[in-house]
Parts: C-alpha cells; structure tokens; sequence
C-alpha cells in the first residue's frame, strides 16, 4: 500500500480525479443474441446470464459461441471492453461486469452493455466490484422482480480516474489476491474430490458384513404439510420450526434453525423430527440427508429416519447415505418408480451394510476430519476462503479509495 501511496503522491500530489463513467466512455446495448442461439464453435459470443454464472473480472476465452451470420449482426465489445450484466433479480448482481481481454471481438446479448472506455480494463472491472460503486449503483436500480440500471444511469456514476501507472499497480495487488483465492478454490476442489473417493472406497463392503434393508434397521416416515401453509404459519415464539429446503446451508450437515414456525394446530397436521433424527431429501435433489439438532415439523419433500441407533453410529448413518452406493441405488429405484422421487417404501427397501460399531466409529473418525476440513466455516477450508474473500475486498475498496482533487 505505501509504494502505491507513494506513487499517487509523486504522480498526482493534488489528488485524484472523479469523473463519471460517461466521461471517460461510452455504453452500447448488446442486442439480438439468445440462450438458443449459443453453439459450441463459431463466433465467440457472451450472453448476460453468463456474466452472473460463470466469468470473473475477466475473461480472455468465452464459453459460448454463435454462428457468424448471426454475429455479422449483432453488437460486438472488442478487446479491453467491459460487458455489464444489467439485470438480474438480485440487486448487488445488477451492474456485475466482465472485461473481455481476448485477442478479437465477441458478439453480446441484449440485458447487457459494451463499455468502451479510455481506462485500464482491469481496473474498471475491479471498480465495479467496489463499495464505491454499488452505493452509487443501488440508487438508481428499478424494477419489481426483475431489477436492472439503465446506461444513462450507468453513465452518472463517478470513478476515481488516477494515473494509468496507479491504476495498473493497483491492478497488479488486486491480480495477486485473485490467484492466491483461485488456488485456494482449487485446493478445495481437489480435498472434495479426496473426501468423496475416501468416503465411497470406505463404505464398499463385502459379504462379510451383514446387509438389510433400511426398513428392518430404521424408521421411516414421509413428512406432512398442512394446507394451505400461509394459513398455520406465526411470528409468536411458541410456534414449532418448519423445517425447509433453504435452512440448511449448502454443503451443511445439520439443521439448526428455521426461518419460520408453524402453530401448533399445524404442526399437529404435519410430521415431528426430534433432534439426532435424519430427514432425507425426497425430491428435486433427491437423498441428500440432514441431522436435525432441533424439534421441528417436516413437509411432504422430506423423508424422517429414526430409531436407528441400535445400528448405526449417526455419523457413520450420514456417510453412508452420501455415500456413491447408496446415492446410485436412491436414483436406480426412484427411476424404476412411477413418480420421479424417494418415497418410505423405496427408501425401506434399499438395502444398508451394517458394519460393527468399532469399525463405524473407526470409519466415521477417518471421514469427519476430511468432512470438516472441506466443509467447515469455522476451521476448514471454507473458512479460510470466506477469510481470504474478506481480505481480498478490504483491500480492494482500500485500494480504490482516493483523496478527490479539487477543481
């Protein structure tokens, strides 16, 4: 930070210059490209989605391509160009921007801009992460479900325009944080993959060991809803949690809380789970499993297991049911079935290895400390991301922050 300090105070002793974005470019509508229009070869083409979906701050390949007569008439960023994403249904993804660094052109959606611009590409794209310009940005969102900014109000915002060698430093220590982050990605990636052979190679068992199914050894029920459910839910605290899809974190393992509750008329119109019971994903994505930790009702998307524990180890229960085996024997009968999901009775029926309890607990030791160290947002892997992520925009809004010049 004080060589960049340095280096604005030798360059621009004064201060920074603020202009606005229209000052220093201008903005062009992507036009007439569409989701079916994208190939696998042709002409490189980026549609908006995308630029919420899959790219970073920036890119020098696209995913998609589009044929070259349609590309002859549509709108193009050429190198050092940013395309803006300019409407999305969440308000901090409008405005999100990619800076096309390729060799060539690339064709652009509608819902999005071409920004050419007399500035380091990097850096604008880096400024249009900042706090800077999302407090600007916030102000001039419209829309009801579907938000989007305008490009004459893209146009008003004001950008700190240093001199470019401050720019490309700043560009230089932002780069830096962004590789340091990749890689961290790429580690986890990499233990996830390590987590899930060890987990599938672990839970491989022979004829050695006794297999039933999971109906001799548990219990299993289908949740309940009440209906209609706006009718039974409450704010008053001696309401019961209604445990949903959205209240287990991605990646999580357990349920610890609700973000609503039901009376308790509909509780009694639905299932109870207890804490140290399972509830299994019945639906959509089907056979993902939770340990509740809370006393809660169930809806008609969960399966309750239960009554297990003269047989299982409930983490070594968790393990197996993620385990590949069991996933793939979840989809064989649920797509043997008349309806596209689990029920209990196909659940009941998947037969289950029953190891001794000294190899549950010897398995569950090795795969809780993988578990935790792909998983954990206290001390694992993510938490160290979520840490890095952090400091990485700290640094970057820091970087972005100048003394404005006066006129």
């Amino acid at each position: 930070m004080s060589w960049i300090d340095d280096l604005i105070q030798e360059l621009s002793p004064g201060g920074v210059a603020f202009k606005t974005l229209g000052d220093v470019g201008t903005f062009i509508r992507g036009n007439g490209l569409q989701k079916s229009d994208l190939t696998n070869e042709g002409f490189p083409a980026i549609h908006y989605g995308q630029v919420h979906t899959y790219y970073g701050t920036w890119a020098t390949e696209t995913i998609s391509f589009t044929s070259p007569g349609l590309a002859a008439k549509l709108r193009k960023a050429e190198p050092g160009d940013l395309v803006i994403a300019t409407t999305s249904e969440d308000d901090q993804a409008v405005g999100k921007a990619v800076a096309w660094l390729g060799e060539a052109a690339t064709a652009v959606s509608g819902d999005a801009f071409i920004y050419h611009h007399s500035l380091d590409p990097k850096y604008v794209s880096y400024f249009f992460q900042s706090e800077q310009f999302q407090g600007q940005k916030m102000r001039s969102i419209t829309g009801a479900k579907v938000r989007r900014i305008s490009g004459d109000s893209l146009a008003k915002i004001k950008i700190p325009v240093p001199p470019v060698e401050v720019q490309r430093e700043i560009v230089r220590v932002l780069d830096s944080f962004s590789a340091l982050e990749a890689e961290l990605e790429a580690e986890l990636e990499a233990r996830r993959q390590q987590y899930s052979y060890y987990r599938d190679f672990l839970m491989t068992f022979g004829g050695d060991v006794k297999w039933l199914p999971m109906g001799k050894v548990t219990t299993i029920v289908r949740g309940a809803s009440p209906r209609p459910i706006q009718s039974f839910l409450t704010d008053k605290d001696e309401g019961v949690p209604w445990i949903r899809i959205g209240d287990v974190p991605a990646g999580g393992k357990y349920i610890t809380a609700t973000a609503q509750r039901v009376t308790k008329e509909g509780a009694a119109k639905s299932r109870m789970v207890h804490p140290g019971d399972f509830v299994l994903s019945n639906s959509m994505s089907f056979g993902r499993p939770y340990i509740s930790k809370i006393e809660g009702a169930i809806h008609d998307g969960w399966l309750a297991i239960s009554d297990f524990s003269e047989s299982f180890l409930p983490d070594f229960l968790y393990h197996m049911l993620r385990s590949a085996p069991i996933q793939r024997e979840f989809a064989r009968r649920a797509g043997s079935s008349t309806v596209s999901n689990l029920n209990a009775d196909i659940v009941r029926a998947v037969p289950i290895p029953i190891p001794s309890m000294d190899d549950q607990r010897r398995i569950v030791a090795i795969l809780d400390n993988f578990e935790k160290l792909v998983n954990s947002l206290v001390d694992g892997l993510p938490a160290e991301l979520a840490a890095r992520r952090r400091q990485y925009e700290c640094y970057r809004d820091k970087l972005l922050t100048f003394e404005e010049a006066v006129v």
